[in-house]
């Protein structure tokens, strides 16, 4: 401003930057991804630290994580199935607008599983955020007959399981690279480590077994048991 011949200080930017919204970068600082709902929130907390199911669809963990790239931070939305590990919805984008980032990885989510495959009963899981607390949000998994399920902001035990995703996302794909060079590199970078996460990688979790042969193998299960007469 002062280059275009304007006298200003720095405490009335200060202010100018407040009223429209605006924050400065700071160097080293971590993001903030969860930020709590402005008005309070009801849903209650049904998984209560018990990330467990017993067949597939029956409960969803979502979460959001961030990448630095040369152009600034990305964000990174994952939806996983806890009875498979599968990575079924994911999304990237350069802000933390519902629309653009969580709201797809759910989109996803749903158009992968399909109605076919059984959802009735499926709990959507994470934290108060105020992205999954959000309307458009709520009406999705309402429209989708999906139940949600909220635990605390900031609270990594109360979603730790997705922060358990988040966790191995970075440490297997995104701390390879001190920086990334754009958003569409880490597009393309996470489409294939969530394909080699589902398809190949091997997970403690699932006796070393792969989410798509647990999934495989409930199907195969489901498939031949015998009907009750």
């Amino acid at each position: 401003m002062r280059r275009a011949g304007w006298e200003i200080g720095r405490d009335q930017v200060g202010r100018l930057m407040k009223v429209a919204g605006l924050e400065g970068v700071r160097r080293g600082r971590k993001p903030v991804t969860t930020r709590p709902a402005a008005e309070p929130d009801a849903r209650p907390d049904l998984v209560e630290r018990r990330f467990a199911a017993e067949r597939p669809n029956q409960l969803w963990v979502a979460d959001i994580t961030y990448v630095r790239t040369l152009a600034g931070f990305c964000y990174v939305a994952f939806i996983t199935d806890v009875f498979t590990r599968h990575i079924v919805g994911w999304a990237v984008s350069a802000s933390l607008h519902t629309a653009g980032l969580p709201l797809l990885a759910l989109e996803q989510a749903l158009l992968t599983t399909g109605a076919s495959r059984g959802r009735q009963g499926l709990v959507h899981h994470s934290d108060r955020g105020s992205q999954y607390v959000s309307l458009a949000y709520s009406d999705a998994l309402i429209t989708a007959g999906v139940t949600a399920s909220v635990g605390t902001v900031g609270d990594s035990f109360d979603n730790a399981l997705a922060e358990t995703v988040n966790g191995l996302y970075k440490a297997e794909l995104i701390h390879t690279k001190r920086v990334w060079d754009s958003l569409q590199a880490v597009e393309l970078a996470t489409m294939g480590w969530v394909h080699w996460w589902n398809t190949q990688r091997l997970h403690q979790a699932l006796g070393y077994r792969t989410p798509a042969e647990v999934e495989a193998a409930y199907t195969h299960n489901q498939d031949t048991a015998p009907v009750a007469s």
